[in-house]
């Protein structure tokens, strides 16, 4: 059976770094080739050519999309183009799959996200994101991945984190919003996964495993893998934080994602921990 002809949009991304490795023979675009801003361009995609198509593109300029520029490119980017694709992918029976957020839901829920649990945007971000995910179940044959706190190659808090380590800053970081980190690796060998194992289709949790942590937990680990005092990290408040600061978005304080449902199709997470540990040891 010969090699699915995949698509990739969102290439200079974080996940779109990350895909490479996992389809080597994919055709990549980036906003050069694709400005999914301008929605209309979807229909100049190559679509006879390709089995498959990943949508590792978004708008997600969390606070910009609080003002009216940020706003419509929100909206064009994360909730027209990905209907437009939808639509063009379920009139030529193409696979879909597009990544989404955490950021659906309002964060109040006190156990792990479930994939049908309901929506509760609280930003204008997080609405264009959940607009998208209802645009997708256009397409029949898709694959739709929610995931969280996305770390890849490029900037990211964990590469923030560490340059303040260096830099001997003793940061103040966020302790009540709690989640768990996602590599890229693992999204991307997600996505493979279920491509290949021809999982059935719809919605996937995809997080790496391991505790429940807060983004200060998180920093001082960073600290202590970069040779630096953890305690340096101190701990405040999402309001403390954002005091006397306009224009900031509402976040969920409560990012867990349910993972059982793409682990009982076979794929199986490393643990954020892990993940992180090897981060470091990759970089120079």
């Amino acid at each position: 059976m010969p090699e699915q002809r995949v698509l990739v949009l969102g290439a200079n991304g974080q996940l779109g770094k990350a895909l490479r490795a996992e389809f080597p023979t994919a055709v990549f675009y980036g906003r050069e080739e694709c400005d999914l801003s301008q929605p209309e361009k979807v229909s100049e995609l190559p679509f006879d050519t390709c089995d498959v198509i990943i949508n590792a593109a978004a708008y997600t300029a969390v606070d910009a999309a609080e003002t009216p520029e940020g706003a419509a490119l929100a909206e064009a980017v994360n909730a027209s183009a990905v209907e437009a694709l939808s639509v063009l992918a379920a009139e030529r029976e193409i696979l879909l799959v597009h990544v989404s957020t955490d950021y659906v839901f309002d964060g109040t829920k006190k156990s792990p996200y479930l994939e049908t649990d309901q929506f509760n945007p609280l930003g204008v971000y997080a609405q264009t994101k959940a607009q998208g995910d209802l645009a997708v179940q256009k397409a029949p044959r898709h694959y739709l991945l929610r995931t969280s706190w996305v770390i890849g190659e490029g900037n990211n808090f964990v590469r923030t984190m560490a340059a303040l380590a260096e830099r001997g800053i003793k940061p103040s970081v966020v302790n009540d919003q709690i989640g768990r980190l996602t590599f890229t690796q693992d999204l991307a060998a997600a996505i493979r996964h279920l491509i290949d194992s021809k999982a059935p289709f719809g919605t996937y949790n995809l997080s790496n495993e391991g505790p429940a942590s807060s983004w200060a937990d998180i920093a001082a680990q960073v600290y202590e893998l970069t040779g630096h005092d953890p305690v340096d990290v101190t701990g405040v408040t999402t309001e403390e934080y954002f005091a006397g600061k306009e224009g900031i978005a509402p976040r969920p304080l409560w990012s867990m994602l349910d993972l059982s449902k793409i682990e009982a199709t076979g794929f199986i997470p490393a643990s954020w921990e892990a993940r992180l540990a090897s981060y470091f040891s990759q970089l120079d």
